[in-house]
């Protein structure tokens, strides 16, 4: 009679080259899925990558195109070109500081501030920029600002003549102008302050002079009030001018006289 014997779990043999056969497959498993992974991104960044070359090159494409326009004084289509290629690089303060300078030509001062303060914002290190600001901060009446202005381009760039002699020059002389004229303008202020608070001359309406002058004027208007003037015309056109007197009211016959006034 067989022996009753304990039965064993299932898999409690399972060989050693099996398992270790299983662990490779998955480590190899891991590895192509790691692999995939990888292609991936890096398939993904290529993609960017050219992306933005491709933006780059038509950005440039547009930029020349705006400055040839420029050159012929269409300045509304170069500013199209420029805003086109804006949408495709827009931290590009080259574009903004053209831009700028064709807005100062066609008398658009506060666009052109704007444009150059976007240009120096983009490249702070960029001696155009601040020139073409402190330009069109002058044609706005913004001289003092100009004078900063110019005074950076200068800091990052002082051997630029231009600046120098030109603009920095320029807007330091409009300087002195402005100022000479506000206190010309604060002066002739004062002296009309001074005149307007002089007090009036204090005469004496109580004098013998005055009051004789007074009587005179009251009698010349009494003998007119008593004296009635009339101005006759006659039914043949005669004009006669008679006197009345108070004391002798009699006046022609009016079927023959029209009195007028």
């Amino acid at each position: 009679m067989a022996s009753f014997g304990w039965k064993r779990r299932i898999g409690e043999k399972v060989s050693k080259a099996t398992s270790q056969q299983f662990e490779a497959e998955a480590a190899d498993d891991e590895d192509v899925a790691d692999d995939d992974d990888a292609n991936w991104v890096h398939a993904t960044k290529r993609r960017k990558e050219i992306l933005v070359e491709d933006c780059v090159k038509k950005s440039k494409e547009l930029k020349d195109e705006g400055a040839n326009l420029a050159e012929n004084r269409r300045y509304r289509e170069a500013i199209h070109k420029w805003d086109e290629a804006l949408q495709l690089t827009p931290e590009d303060a080259t574009l903004y500081e053209m831009k700028s300078q064709v807005l100062m030509s066609l008398h658009e001062m506060f666009p052109a501030v704007h444009a150059a303060e976007m240009a120096v914002q983009r490249n702070p290190r960029s001696w155009d920029a601040w020139q073409t600001l402190g330009r069109a901060q002058l044609g706005l009446g913004e001289i003092a600002l100009a004078i900063r202005s110019f005074q950076v381009s200068l800091h990052i760039f002082p051997m630029n003549p231009e600046v120098w002699k030109e603009d920095l020059s320029w807007a330091r002389k409009l300087h002195e102008q402005q100022k000479a004229t506000k206190t010309e303008a604060v002066q002739t202020l004062a002296k009309e302050k001074e005149l307007a608070q002089e007090s009036i001359p204090d005469y004496d309406f109580e004098s013998d002079e005055i009051v004789a002058v007074c009587a005179a004027i009251a009698e010349k208007e009494k003998a007119l009030s008593a004296a009635k003037t009339v101005v006759i015309v006659s039914a043949s056109g005669t004009v006669e001018t008679v006197t009345e007197e108070e004391n002798c009211p009699t006046t022609p016959d009016e079927t023959l006289f029209i009195r007028a006034r």
